[in-house]
């Protein structure tokens, strides 16, 4: 593979190479590029501007030649950004969701890059603003509000930002009626925060220095923070904390998980400084969570062998596991995901079959119903409460052609009433466009499901070009929406789509397991293999496929870019987790002893060791003919550090035989979201999608 000549020919930067030996298990590791991870790196999280001078020149050099490199797509880049922006209904608003004399709501000014907060008589009426993002976010480059919570006596809102893209948010209480904060300011917090019931304090979890949210605190309204009491504090650093709130003010529920492990401790809100009470103890591969009902808990959970989840009920009076009774029973396929209660009913939204959907369980006579939509590929959501004597529930739909449709739902009368539907202000027609549900088969049989869209005249002979998407780990399954984002691509010719590999559980709790730990590899070939269907059904060429994932999906890019490379055209790898097996033999590191059993423990374990290090992206790269490949990293990213893009790309351009090139572009002043307004974040994607175009085609957009 020559380089390709849409690129111009310009020298990229040289990176020392400082070789660093590792030896774990009697093998040893030699990192060249190891130097490229800050010391500091916690101090940088907080004060970008304490890095290493020279990692940053480093870093400045390398956003240096990536813009010249995409020089030629300023105009592109510019028209995209318009295309996108004028999808955007700049004044929108959310449905109001009431709670007692209120409901409450979200929106956009003309302009704003940041959501306001608003309020309205139950019924409709004058908004009032209760919290103004764009206001909090002036003279700031980084702003993103992390959680707003209303009190229970409406006097109030908890709200949190961070200021700095490292996800230490700060915790302040807003006094509604003079729209001022309080002196309650609560530093380096999770971001969000539960009410006790008396509404003068709240329950929060602090992070430490590596970014761990480890002990939950109770602030009382007016103390000093450094006073606030220590409520509980979990000791194993391979557990993450979180805590949240029922819907009656009547429980606080304390979660403690890593990702295939829970536990849940409870307290009342009227006694928040209680010593929590233990629900069922922590048990390697239990997995349950809570929602109030009254005078029981329901449980969704795995236990006694229910891989895709049951329902199971509690007395709220002595809720261990013990006295859980079985109430919706497992069955093989059909994953429950969620669960949301009401006095007299109790919805779930499942998936089976690959699709997602609603059902409705009336509580007396346990009669259920399912919402039913007709459409070959969708997206549903459900979309939470705060009243819990309610007849009436709300959820989302949408699918790649269908724009977003609010509905709220009667449970009792089974009528929907349409909301809201997104808006595009420049026009959208569906019947344009052709969304299609796909099965593509793996190397050992199994049916990869993929959802796609392109334009209705599109060619399906082979020439259009592709974006290939795809993630595969977590259990996170990507969901088959409508964005408006990919119509300047779709609208080109471009043919999208969504993989839906191992690693999720788009067919269940099996495909996510089938695609973990030492069965990695299939969430890799999973993927070639929807690359080579879209070929065989004429739907692209493997020289105009450009594949595209982010955090775990952008370790996916850069193992595929390994495995087989003349499958695509491009990779474009966001926030890429591409250093695997460093980081996961590096305890210090925010993530890492809680990602262990998703990848394993290559500290602990050599056979874990072997199995990474035969798939981990920066230990693999060889001399093979690459295809242009573009990362994008932020500085103060606490999830997938800077240094492991830097190390790849630098990585990339010592040992590859390919003369195509290896761009990267960090953002000096954010984190692993990218930019935090809603405009500077289309800016970003204009840069994905050009890149994506001048790889497949002509810079004008028209391949």
């Amino acid at each position: 593979m020559t380089q390709s000549p849409r690129f111009p020919a310009i020298a990229h930067p040289a990176t020392d190479e400082r070789p660093v030996d590792d030896t774990r298990h009697g093998i040893t590791r030699v990192d060249e590029f190891a130097w490229l991870r800050a010391d500091n790196w916690q101090e940088v999280f907080k004060d970008p501007s304490a890095l290493d001078p020279a990692i940053r020149s480093h870093l400045e050099a390398e956003n240096a030649y990536q813009s010249a490199m995409m020089a030629d797509t300023a105009a592109l880049r510019k028209k995209l950004f318009e295309e996108m922006k004028g999808r955007i209904k700049e004044d929108d608003s959310s449905v109001p969701m009431k709670d007692g004399p209120f409901a409450y709501g979200s929106s956009f000014r003309v302009g704003g890059e940041q959501p306001r907060f608003f309020r309205t008589p139950r019924e409709g009426g004058t908004e009032e603003i209760v919290l103004d993002g764009d206001a909090e976010a002036e003279g700031k480059a980084y702003f993103r509000i992390g959680s707003c919570d209303h009190s229970s006596d409406h006097k109030r809102l908890l709200w949190s930002f961070d200021d700095k893209g490292s996800e230490f948010f700060s915790l302040r209480v807003r006094d509604i009626e003079t729209g001022r904060d309080l002196a309650d300011d609560v530093s380096d917090t999770s971001g969000g925060g539960v009410w006790n019931a008396g509404n003068d304090g709240f329950l929060y979890t602090r992070v430490d220095e590596n970014h761990r949210p480890s002990k939950l605190f109770f602030h009382a309204l007016g103390a000093d923070p450094a006073d606030d009491r220590l409520v509980y504090e979990e000791g194993d650093p391979g557990f993450f904390m979180d805590v949240a709130g029922s819907r009656r003010n009547d429980w606080i529920f304390i979660s403690i998980n890593d990702h295939e492990t829970s536990e849940i401790r409870l307290l009342r809100t009227d006694d928040p400084t209680a010593t929590p009470s233990l629900v069922a103890a922590r048990e390697t591969g239990l997995q349950y969570e809570l929602e109030e009902g009254g005078d029981i808990f329901f449980v969704l959970t795995n236990a006694d062998g229910a891989k895709d989840f049951k329902i199971a009920t509690a007395p709220v009076g002595d809720p261990v596991r013990a006295n859980w009774i079985d109430l919706v029973p497992h069955e093989p396929g059909r994953l429950i995901l969620s669960l949301l209660a009401f006095r007299d009913f109790l919805v779930r939204l499942e998936r089976k079959d690959g699709l997602p959907r609603i059902v409705v369980r009336e509580r007396a006579s346990g009669e259920e119903h399912a919402i039913a939509f007709d459409e070959e590929a969708y997206s549903l959501s459900l979309l939470g409460a705060y009243e819990y004597d309610t007849d009436v529930m709300r959820f989302s739909y949408s699918s790649m052609t269908t724009p977003a449709e609010v509905f709220d739902y009667d449970m009792r009368t089974r009528q929907r009433v349409l909301l809201k539907t997104q808006e595009v202000p420049s026009g959208h027609d569906p019947d344009r466009y052709v969304t299609r549900r796909l099965m593509a088969t793996s190397h050992d049989g199994e049916l990869v499901p993929v959802s796609l869209i392109h334009h209705r005249d599109t060619p399906l002979d082979g020439s259009a070009p592709a974006l290939l998407y795809g993630y595969g780990s977590y259990g996170i399954s990507i969901p088959a929406a409508f964005n408006t984002n990919l119509l300047s691509l779709v609208d080109r010719g471009f043919v999208y789509a969504i993989a839906h590999v191992r690693g999720g559980k788009d067919k269940g709790f099996a495909w996510y397991e089938d695609g973990k730990r030492e069965k990695k590899a299939n969430t890799f070939r999973d993927f070639i293999a929807v690359a080579s269907h879209l070929v065989s059904a004429g739907y692209t060429s493997h020289h105009l496929i450009v594949a595209q994932g982010g955090s775990a999906g952008g370790m996916l890019m850069g193992a595929v870019a390994n495995m087989a490379p003349e499958h695509f055209g491009g990779i474009i790898a966001e926030v890429p987790f591409v250093d695997v097996l460093t980081t996961m033999l590096d305890d210090t590191l925010p993530l890492t002893p809680p990602e262990w059993p998703e990848w394993g423990n290559p500290i602990a374990s050599e056979k874990d060791y072997l199995t990474i290090a035969a798939y981990s992206p920066y230990d693999n790269v060889a001399a093979l003919d690459y295809p242009p490949i573009l990362a994008v990293a932020g500085l103060t990213d606490p999830r997938v550090t800077y240094w492991e893009p830097a190390k790849w790309i630098a990585r990339l351009r010592a040992r590859s035989a390919s003369a195509n090139p290896a761009l990267f572009k960090i953002h000096m002043d954010s984190g692993h979201g990218g930019a935090s307004g809603r405009f500077s974040r289309l800016e970003e994607i204009a840069y994905v999608y050009a890149f994506a175009i001048k790889v497949a085609g002509a810079v004008d957009g028209n391949p």
